[in-house]
């Protein structure tokens, strides 16, 4: 069965380290013909993977990308909408905020290798990571006033300004333009811009010296600066996910996706 065959999940496998006895956990989105949109099934998938990645012991560090080489992750199946409330949008937005909160609550430092788009949710788990490497062809953003007509957590805006500033980040998003690597190397979100045919190498090392650090300064390095993101988060955002996912637009939007043609907004 090849890649695209496959039923979308998200799985992970753990690797030692050339030369050490600690190892390196692998986590994959797979929804390769949907460019690794992620369905309600994978952010639980992902959930428990990271669970499992923080109970193995001699994991030092976690690489998160997306198969196939072509996306790392085109935000959430927008087929998961169909027939949504407000009440709906509220649930997904707990359990997706779950999966990504859990993702950057992982014990040790998370790299997110970014090949292509990394929208929507692909941006949300982007920007929950601790460094994020991509290559020249990756672009960023969530344009959801142009798609879908839905919103986005106070905690991944907070996380957006700490990684592109205030400027960058409400421009893109009420804009609804997506943001190119170079620029997001520029704004400080990229740390590393590395050829696709260079990323594995390039991760190989990077993973390497991470696993050669000292363990708890690097958990104690994450906590410190997740303190200081949840400072910024102003917690609940229900009254917006119910507002928005319950409205005539977010229908219209989701329908038009699917059917492929311009939605039309009226505000209500």
């Amino acid at each position: 069965m090849s890649v695209e065959e496959q039923a979308p999940s998200v799985s992970w496998q753990e690797e030692t380290v050339p030369g050490g006895d600690t190892s390196v956990a692998w986590l994959t989105l797979s929804n390769p013909r949907r460019h690794n949109a992620l369905t309600l099934e994978m952010y639980d998938q992902l959930h428990r993977a990271c669970e499992e990645i923080d109970a193995a012991c001699d994991v030092r560090v976690t690489v998160l990308r997306g198969a196939g080489g072509r996306a790392f992750a085109a935000g959430t199946d927008i087929r998961e909408f169909r027939g949504f409330t407000g009440r709906d949008g509220v649930e997904y937005e707990r359990r997706v905020g779950s999966a990504v909160e859990r993702l950057a609550a992982l014990r040790m430092p998370v790299v997110a290798a970014v090949e292509g788009p990394a929208v929507g949710g692909g941006l949300a788990l982007t920007v929950s990571c601790d460094i994020v490497v991509c290559t020249p062809d990756s672009v960023f953003g969530a344009p959801i006033a142009r798609t879908l007509g839905n919103c986005l957590s106070p905690t991944v805006i907070a996380r957006l300004h700490a990684s592109l500033g205030r400027a960058r980040t409400q421009h893109a998003l009420l804009t609804a333009q997506l943001i190119s690597a170079q620029e997001a190397h520029e704004a400080g979100l990229v740390a590393q811009i590395t050829d696709a045919e260079g990323l594995d190498a390039h991760l190989a090392g990077l993973t390497a010296r991470i696993a050669g650090c000292a363990p708890l300064t690097l958990a104690a390095l994450k906590e410190a600066d997740r303190r200081v993101i949840s400072a910024s988060a102003p917690g609940t955002a229900d009254d917006l996910y119910e507002l928005c996912y319950g409205s005539r637009d977010f229908r219209e939007g989701v329908s038009a996706f699917l059917d492929k043609r311009p939605p039309e907004w009226e505000g209500r």
